[in-house]
This record gives structure tokens, C-alpha cells and sequence, in this order.
């Protein structure tokens, strides 16, 4: 990856130059009734958006939803990862989708509906409700893991192996204290996922979720 300072990358879906909002995260968590109506099955579909964006942009792709036996949910694509670049320090920076908002939904009160007729408000509402969140992410030009507490990271940004893959890998645990715990209706889920015609969802069962690498919540695509 080429060097680039930081200052002259431009904003699309999240400000680059803020990497957590401790204030948004908390306004979340203090408004977590509204932002994730519906439960966890919200939360579900939050991620989805993101790959459902890039499948349509793409013409296609491909993502497996698993419903893990502790409460836990992964969401894993096959797209082309999320955005990472190096600035002019030499550090690898991911675009911020966890601890900042998506600059196009979450104030926006015309923002598209999900298909459980909620708003859609971005990838941060999942992280704040979320115990335990850990994103894997793989691209072309390196692959890295991170993981966050209620949206807050509390690992850098750790380079893993390339696997010759490429895509995303959320594994989440929302909190029961702020979401009615119980997992989605796969059926349902698979049903809404319908909404992203380019987007072939798979929503299968499995085992509690990895507290190691989080490579048992990488379901094979």
C-alpha cells in the first residue's frame, strides 16, 4: 500500500480523521430502544447492508450468516474487505465503520429502510450494543483483526495471515442488557435477505463463538 497523508483522503461513509466517537457510541447505548428495534434481528441486518452495498455495486456476492449457540452472531462476505490504507506515519488506518458513524444514514431521518421496516443507521449501532465485537478483515493488500467492547477498541489493529481470501468477518455479542437476547428466525432472515437480490445469504447454526483468533466463526463461503 502506498503512503498518503491522512488529512487529504476523502469522507464517503465515515470521517477518517476521527477513529472513535465516544460520544456517539454512548448516545447509542443510551438510545438503544429505537436505534436497534426488533432485537438482535436488527442488528443482523445492519451488517448485511454493508455487503448487500458492495454485491450490488459488484453484480454479486456471497455471505454467510451463523447463529452461534452462546447468543453470538457472525456475518462473513466475500467482498473486498473494509477500506484500510497506510498514512504518512507508515500505519496501516481501517476506515472506522465500527466506533464512528456512517455519515449517510445515521442522522439522516429520509435514511433507507432495512427489511424489517427500520431505519437503517450504520455499522457503530451493532458495535455499541454489542458485549464483544471482533471484526477480521481481509483485502488484496493485507488482512488484520481487531476487537472492540460496546464499540470501543481495545486491540490495534493486528495483522493475521493472508488465506488467499478476501472479505469481512463480524462476529458479534449484543449486550442482553441493552438488546432482548435470543437470536433471529433464520427462516425470517433468510426471508429479509431477499432485499439484496446481488447478495446470495446462507444463515446456518453453529457451535458458541470462538474467544481465540475467530477463526471458527469464519464459516466457509
Amino acid at each position: 500500500m502506498d503512503a498518503t497523508p491522512k488529512d487529504s483522503w476523502t469522507n464517503t461513509t465515515h470521517d477518517w480523521a476521527a477513529a472513535v466517537d465516544v460520544e456517539h457510541l454512548a448516545g447509542i447505548r443510551a438510545g438503544a430502544a429505537g436505534l436497534a428495534p426488533g432485537g438482535v434481528a436488527h442488528l443482523v441486518l445492519e451488517v448485511l447492508a454493508y455487503p448487500g452495498d458492495e454485491a450490488a455495486a459488484r453484480g454479486a456476492g456471497r455471505c454467510v450468516v451463523t447463529l452461534h449457540a452462546d447468543g453470538a452472531v457472525s456475518v462473513r462476505d466475500d467482498g473486498r474487505g473494509t477500506d484500510t490504507r497506510v498514512d504518512e506515519h507508515g500505519e496501516a488506518v481501517k476506515k472506522p465503520v465500527m466506533a464512528t458513524k456512517d455519515l449517510r444514514f445515521f442522522d439522516d431521518p429520509g435514511a433507507e429502510l432495512l427489511p424489517d421496516g427500520h431505519p437503517r443507521r450504520g455499522m457503530s449501532v451493532v458495535a455499541a450494543l454489542s458485549t464483544r465485537l471482533l471484526h477480521t478483515n481481509r483485502r488484496l493488500n493485507g488482512a488484520w483483526t481487531q476487537r472492540y467492547q460496546h464499540g470501543l477498541p481495545v486491540t490495534g489493529l493486528d495483522p493475521i495471515e493472508p488465506d488467499g481470501t478476501t472479505g469481512t468477518c463480524v462476529t458479534f455479542h449484543p449486550d442482553a442488557a441493552l438488546v432482548p437476547p435470543g437470536l433471529p428466525d433464520a427462516e425470517r432472515l433468510a426471508r429479509w435477505a431477499a432485499h439484496w437480490p446481488a447478495l446470495e445469504v446462507r444463515v446456518e447454526h453453529g457451535p458458541a463463538a470462538s474467544r481465540g483468533s475467530g477463526r471458527s466463526a469464519e464459516a466457509a463461503l
